[in-house]
């Protein structure tokens, strides 16, 4: 397929993604920055494009990740958006201030109650709060990937039942 019959059938479903787009952002400007973004992703990856297989959905599918991903890095920009018309710029993580001293005395708490577990499960323990997968943690302690969940889920289990005043106090136990 040539670049002027892609560029015709992409231009034939851009209604259809404008209102898909509008649906996605709730805004005109967005939308039309998705659609803009999407025509050309849908431009970039055409070879990847298969011929007689469905040009809308591929195209719904283009602007539903990047609609995606687009959420995703201005959550982790952590930016407050101010869509008033003042002028006055906000950085609400940085005005926050928090009591250290009580979050040192958790910490302490919580590293005790670990220590005071059975050596096999806070070394397996141990292992999975350092980011080491199931499989990582199996290979590394010799041990069946079974015994290895089963020590987690212990271990999760007394350390909950210790620290339950926390949990209490934080509110993040059940009603």
């Amino acid at each position: 397929m040539t670049t002027i019959e892609f560029s015709k059938l992409i231009n034939q479903e851009s209604g259809t993604l404008k209102n898909y787009a509008f649906m996605l952002t709730r805004n005109v400007e967005d939308a039309n920055d998705l659609v803009q973004e999407t025509m050309l992703k849908a431009f970039a990856y055409r070879n990847k494009f298969l011929v007689g297989t469905n040009l809308k959905g591929w195209l719904y599918t283009i602007m539903k990740n990047s609609f995606i991903n687009n959420y995703r890095r201005m959550i982790r920009r952590k930016t407050f958006i101010d869509t008033t018309d003042n002028n006055f710029l906000m950085d609400v993580p940085g005005n926050l201030t928090e009591n250290m001293g009580e979050s040192s005395f958790v910490r302490t708490d919580i590293d005790a109650a670990i220590n005071e577990l059975p050596e096999d499960l806070k070394i397996t323990f141990s292992l999975n709060i350092d980011g080491f997968k199931y499989h990582e943690i199996a290979e590394k302690l010799d041990i069946p990937i079974g015994t290895v969940k089963t020590r987690i889920f212990v271990a999760k289990r007394k350390l909950r039942k210790q620290l339950h005043s926390y949990g209490a106090n934080y509110g993040l136990l059940e009603k």
